[in-house]
C-alpha cells in the first residue's frame, strides 16, 4: 500500500463518517478528520476508527480542506467528503500506483453522484472528474471559500470512481440549495463587490435552466434531469435575489453575518 493521508472535513456527519473512513482505509495508512464543531457523535466515531481529529471552525471550502495538511505525515493526500466512498475498483487502481516514482503531481477520479439510490448522469453529473489524490508539496486546494479545486497541469485521470451520495431524495435538491448554497454564494458575491439589478435573478436563473436542461443533457435524464435542472436554476435565481436584497434592504444587510460563509 502507498503511504497516503486521507483528509475528511466534517460537520454533523455521524451517519456518514464511519463508512467514509472504512473506504479510505482501503488506500490510506493515515486518516485526518477536520471537524467544524459538530454537535453530534462525528468526532467520537472518527476517533474510534483511529482517525486523527482536529477542531476548526469552518473557514470556507478550500481553506478548510487545506487545514489538515499541516498534520499529514505523508506527502500524498486523498481528499474525501463524508458523503463520498472509495469503490473497491478505485482502491485497487490506487494501490497499484507507484507514487514514490510517478511523474504526476495529481490524479483525478470520476465521481458518481446519487439521489437516493439513483445514479444521476444528466447535467454533467458524470463523469464529473475531480482531482482528489495529490502531492501536497506540489499542489493543494485553491484557498477560496466556494468551489475550490486542486489545480494541476500535470495530472492523470484514473479509470475507477468514487461514489457521492449527494442527496437522500429530490426534496433535498431544493431544501439544501435554498438553505445553504444560495446564501453562501450571495454573501461571497457581495463581499467580492459584485452587484445585481432587478433583472439579475431571472436572467441568471433562466440561463442556468437552459444550460443544464438543453446543453448539459438534463433533457435526456427524464424526470430527474428536469428536476435537477429546475433546482439548479432556482439556486441561481435565489443567489442573485439574495444579493439584490443585500443592496436594497439595510435591515437585512445589517442582520447578516458576513464572517460566516454560511
Amino acid at each position: 500500500m502507498n503511504h497516503i493521508t486521507g483528509i475528511i472535513t466534517t460537520l454533523n456527519e455521524e451517519h456518514n463518517i464511519e463508512a467514509c473512513i472504512n473506504s479510505l482505509q482501503t488506500i490510506c495508512n493515515e486518516i485526518i478528520v477536520v471537524d467544524s464543531n459538530s454537535h453530534d457523535k462525528t468526532v467520537e466515531i472518527a476517533q474510534s476508527k483511529g482517525a486523527k481529529t482536529y477542531i476548526q471552525s469552518y473557514l470556507g471550502d478550500g481553506i478548510q480542506k487545506n487545514f489538515g495538511l499541516q498534520y499529514a505525515s505523508n506527502t500524498w493526500i486523498f481528499s474525501l467528503d463524508a458523503d463520498e466512498r472509495i469503490t473497491p475498483e478505485l482502491a485497487m487502481e490506487i494501490n497499484a500506483l507507484d507514487l514514490e516514482h510517478t511523474t504526476y503531481e495529481a490524479f483525478a477520479v470520476k465521481r458518481k453522484n446519487y439521489i437516493g439510490s439513483r445514479w444521476i448522469k444528466a447535467c454533467r453529473w458524470y463523469p464529473d472528474y475531480l482531482v482528489r489524490l495529490y502531492n501536497k508539496d506540489k499542489t493543494q486546494y485553491t484557498p477560496v471559500k466556494q468551489h475550490a479545486c486542486v489545480p494541476s497541469k500535470n495530472k492523470k485521470k484514473l479509470h475507477a470512481s468514487i461514489l457521492h451520495y449527494r442527496y437522500n431524495n429530490i426534496g433535498e435538491l431544493f431544501s439544501k440549495p435554498a438553505r445553504n448554497y444560495s446564501s453562501r454564494g450571495a454573501k461571497i458575491l457581495y463581499l467580492n463587490g459584485k452587484r445585481a439589478n432587478a433583472f439579475s435573478p431571472l436572467l441568471h436563473g433562466t440561463a442556468a435552466f437552459i444550460t443544464n436542461y438543453f446543453i448539459r443533457g438534463g433533457i435526456i435524464g427524464g424526470v430527474d434531469g428536469l428536476t435537477l435542472s429546475i433546482a439548479i436554476a432556482l439556486n441561481s435565481y435565489m443567489k442573485y435575489a439574495k444579493l439584490l436584497e443585500f443592496q436594497r434592504d439595510p435591515q437585512v444587510l445589517a442582520s447578516e453575518n458576513f464572517n460566516s460563509v454560511w
